[in-house]
């Protein structure tokens, strides 16, 4: 007992001297500093900017916008981080220690920490991680263990030939290849959403960025894990550039598709949105576009994958790319003994009263519902109707079978009659055609 007492003395003795010492006050003056000085900082930043100040609520680019203003509860914790780092070099400078400020520095990272998760983190396998490894690897920094522990990690690890694996070299590929891979995913989420959203740019440009940006982001998170993997990057080059080789001869037909995908969004011969009918019959919007393929959707609720090279190595007709408006036609046949041209000015005030038929005077004339001859047939006369409306006569825009239905109600209501097939049968009298004696 006499000598654990002594001990705890020796202990508080230590403590009383560091406490009342000139370099602990030099310290905690400087640490003290830093964190008014960011204080001051962060409170002037949020008060004097705009984005910061001011939550937006309209205009462009808003949801980038409203995330900047989110940040603003992380620019006091940064910055504190930031000045507590120089608050540790000038107190090693001036009285050659400098262990307060880092602690206190420690204990800014853990509470910059804890306010990223419960600001922004919602994925709870995220939390996870940064409550069990971010925080120890935190308080390891704050009371000087972190290098003892790297240390011993980097100690325990595995040779094969000139292959080594060390417990630290995997720790912090899975540690730094998770985080990596989860912000690319947020940012990339993010980052197309707002290009999409941005009303400044047309949607074949919107998909054109947003694609480039997620082949730029995947591309750097790419390289930043070799980095922390500590792959050479030179040894990388020439590895891949016979790789290259062989994967051009093994998937020169993925290849194709990619390629032909960065020229349909470059050249904006098709977008979302686009009815697409191909060269083999078949026909649908396009809802989405990637790098390899287009989906293409059926108004019986199919979808239909078609590769991008097939765009651009084969014909299909575009129905809305440039222009929203078609023509249709409607065919019937009327007996020979109808007034035409009473009839036409029927068919013209029927097919017109149709809502989503254009007409009316603001229309062109060559838009304007139209009833004429098409040709003289066996048993009638053929008649044709174009009508122009928006969009294509399907799904929604069933306007076809309601014409033909509203045709023949105006038909039936004013004695117009529809003929059926006619055909003359002569009887000829056979009682005298025998031979004569």
């Amino acid at each position: 007992m006499d000598d654990i007492g002594t001990r705890v003395q020796q202990a508080l003795d230590i403590l009383v001297t560091w406490v009342t010492s000139v370099a602990f006050y030099a310290q905690a003056s400087f640490a003290i500093a830093a964190i008014a000085l960011a204080y001051i900082i962060s409170t002037g930043l949020t008060a004097r900017i705009k984005i910061f100040r001011e939550k937006p609520e309209t205009g462009s680019y808003l949801e980038l916008r409203q995330t900047l203003y989110s940040l603003r509860d992380l620019i006091f914790p940064i910055l504190n981080i930031v000045l507590l780092g120089v608050a540790i070099q000038v107190s090693n400078d001036v009285v050659s220690q400098g262990w307060l400020p880092r602690a206190v520095q420690g204990w800014a990272v853990i509470y910059l920490l804890y306010q990223f998760i419960s600001l922004y983190v919602t994925n709870t396998v995220i939390k996870m991680l940064v409550t069990w490894v971010g925080v120890p690897v935190a308080i390891l920094y704050v009371v000087g263990w972190l290098d003892d522990v790297t240390l011993y990690l980097d100690g325990v690890a595995l040779v094969v030939g000139d292959v080594r694996v060390s417990a630290l070299a995997l720790s912090r590929t899975l540690l730094f290849g998770f985080i990596l891979f989860w912000l690319g995913r947020v940012s990339n989420q993010t980052g197309k959403r707002i290009i999409r959203n941005n009303p400044r740019l047309d949607i074949g440009t919107r998909e054109v960025l947003a694609k480039l940006f997620e082949i730029g982001l995947f591309t750097i998170i790419f390289l930043l894990l070799l980095q922390v993997v500590g792959i050479n990057l030179t040894a990388l080059a020439v590895f891949g550039g016979a790789l290259g080789v062989g994967l051009g001869f093994g998937l020169q037909q993925i290849a194709a598709n990619f390629v032909s995908g960065i020229i349909i969004l470059l050249d904006r011969s098709i977008t979302i949105g686009d009815f697409i009918q191909l060269e083999d019959g078949r026909s649908g919007t396009i809802r989405e576009l990637s790098m390899r393929s287009a989906i293409l959707e059926t108004y019986d609720g199919k979808d239909i994958m078609v590769p991008n090279e097939s765009f651009i190595t084969t014909s299909f007709t575009n129905w809305t790319h440039h222009n929203q408006k078609q023509r249709y036609p409607i065919t019937f046949q009327v007996s020979y003994e109808t007034d035409l041209p009473k009839m036409f000015d029927i068919l013209r005030d029927v097919v017109a009263s149709h809502p989503r038929v254009l007409s009316g005077e603001s229309v062109p004339y060559e838009e304007r519902p139209d009833a004429e001859i098409a040709s003289f047939g066996e048993n009638g006369i053929n008649i044709l109707i174009e009508f122009w409306m928006e969009g294509v006569d399907d799904g929604k825009n069933r306007v076809g079978g309601d014409l033909l239905l509203m045709i023949w109600t105006a038909l039936k209501e004013n004695g117009i009659e529809i003929p059926f097939p006619q055909r003359e049968v002569k009887v000829l009298d056979t009682r005298h055609s025998g031979p004569r004696i």
